[in-house]
């Protein structure tokens, strides 16, 4: 099994970041949150907040959009091309997506490119609030190891440091920078 992070690995961007200016576009009233989410951010950086709860924060946009359900797909049918092309000339059916980002934005991206796996961030779509930890660091393997644990990891693809510990599972990891691959040396992670 072949396994990829998405943001900045698979997908050219943060899903996250352009999911919320595309809401924007939709209800600029959104903005009146930002902010909270500075505030927010500065609270995280210093440690007097967790990250997640920082996210619930930026999330909470959510609760002002109306048909919450929609607007993922509509959001793919105009920003699938940043799908990055050589993962779509490589990609296999039973590649393994995992990511941080909430399951309710990237899952109709990974489906209408005809993947079947995806591990993510559980997020309510319309209140911001996790259902799951957030899916980064440890917390990648955790989720592998518990959904697929008889398999391997054949190839590892991210551009995160922080994936270093699904790097550390596969056979061969590869750390992408843009459209390319450098192997992943797990001694030399820190100076990437």
């Amino acid at each position: 099994m072949n396994v990829y992070d998405f943001d900045g690995t698979i997908y050219d961007g943060d899903s996250t970041i352009d999911f919320y200016l595309f809401c924007l576009r939709k209800n600029p009233k959104i903005i009146i949150r930002i902010p909270g989410c500075m505030l927010a951010f500065i609270q995280y950086r210093v440690g007097k907040i967790t990250k997640t709860r920082f996210k619930e924060i930026f999330f909470s946009f959510l609760k002002d959009m109306r048909s919450i359900d929609d607007l993922p797909v509509e959001f793919w049918d105009k920003n699938i091309s940043k799908i990055k092309s050589w993962y779509l000339m490589v990609k296999k059916s039973d590649d393994l997506v995992i990511t941080a980002s909430p399951d309710f934005i990237v899952r109709p991206a990974i489906q209408k490119i005809g993947n079947n796996s995806l591990i993510a961030s559980e997020v309510d779509p319309n209140s911001g609030k996790f259902l799951s930890k957030n899916c980064k660091g440890k917390e990648k393997v955790n989720r592998y190891l518990k959904e697929f644990p008889d398999s391997a990891i054949d190839n590892f693809f991210s551009d995160s440091v922080t994936d270093k510990y699904l790097a550390q599972l596969a056979k061969k990891s590869y750390f992408v920078k843009k459209n390319t691959f450098l192997d992943w040396n797990l001694d030399q992670t820190a100076s990437l």
